[in-house]
């Protein structure tokens, strides 16, 4: 399966009214790297993350059934899936495994959703999301593995090459995939394409590796948004051609990632929404001199007492 531009585009003009076109900031000599760096701000969008945008994405490209939608997730994609629901709507019922924190649980539930605790790890949730949808005939929004999530997500690429058109490579942060799948089929050919991952959880690393999808075992600071434990064969499909490759990361960098966005730039980002920014500062990518980078800033919904504890 492939994802076109035009794709990419259609989604945009879909979704554009309900979505936040988040800024971009264009940086000189900053984190370690001589040349430019571009951020993403996609931690702004609605909801806290991109996830809203496949969230509306699916939701207006598909009849909503009596039983409203439902979904599985760490966390961003059940505040998306709730805030689009609510907007336009609609029933919303969301499967979280235990590890999600309590912020993120904060924000679904603050949107309106049903919130159902589904099991110790993310695929424990998703599979009693599946058993529910079975039952009910709900809708499910996939938060990766879907093409319509994947092209949703896929607005970030287009957005920021307006905004910043001259990108040599950009990085962005992995769980399962579908965002990295979006921006890799908007760029592809075209902008070097870097995908990050904790070192703890690598799904689409193992994937690329092994040349098809296969279970990881997932123990990471940031496993409530990059913990999927199997990437599937459309995320693998899409990234084997279009992913240059997978840098690894420390939970440690990571959190020194965090804690340098908060003290320098005053921005308050999940582990996850940080471990783009993690690659540079720690070597894991390695920017030729001059090579504009882009990173993604890609979710803001942190525990702000954990926070706290990264800057003191």
């Amino acid at each position: 399966m492939t994802i076109t531009r035009a794709d990419i585009e259609e989604a945009h003009a879909r979704i554009a009214p309900h979505i936040r076109r988040t800024p971009v900031m264009n940086l000189q000599g900053a984190f370690g790297h001589a040349g430019p760096v571009s951020l993403k701000l996609e931690f702004l969008q609605h909801a806290g993350s991109f996830k809203s945008r496949g969230a509306f994405n699916t939701l207006l490209s598909n009849p909503v059934p009596a039983a409203g939608v439902a979904a599985a997730s760490g966390g961003n994609h059940g505040a998306a899936v709730a805030y689009a629901a609510r907007q336009l709507g609609v029933k919303a019922r969301i499967f979280v495994p235990e590890i999600s924190s309590p912020a993120k649980i904060a924000v679904i539930r603050s949107h309106g959703a049903e919130v159902v605790i589904g099991g110790a790890r993310y695929a424990d949730a998703q599979e009693a999301c599946d058993r529910h949808v079975a039952e009910t005939g709900a809708l499910r929004i996939h938060p990766f593995a879907a093409e319509s999530t994947m092209t949703g997500q896929g607005t970030v690429g287009l957005e920021w090459e307006q905004d910043a058109p001259d990108l040599d490579t950009v990085l962005v942060a992995v769980g399962g995939g579908g965002l990295i799948s979006g921006i890799a089929s908007w760029w592809a050919n075209r902008v070097k394409v870097v995908g990050v991952e904790p070192e703890g959880s690598r799904a689409l690393h193992a994937a690329l590796q092994a040349g098809r999808p296969v279970d990881v075992e997932v123990d990471s600071v940031a496993a409530d948004s990059l913990g999927a434990r199997n990437t599937g064969d459309l995320v693998h499909a899409i990234c084997s051609r279009n992913v240059d490759h997978v840098a690894l990361v420390t939970d440690a960098s990571i959190r020194e990632a965090q804690a340098m966005l908060w003290r320098d730039y005053r921005i308050a980002t999940e582990p996850g929404g940080a471990a783009a920014l993690a690659a540079l500062i720690s070597s894991a990518y390695k920017p030729q001199r001059g090579e504009r980078v882009g990173i993604l800033l890609c979710g803001a919904n942190v525990e702000l007492a954990k926070l706290a504890q990264l800057t003191h």
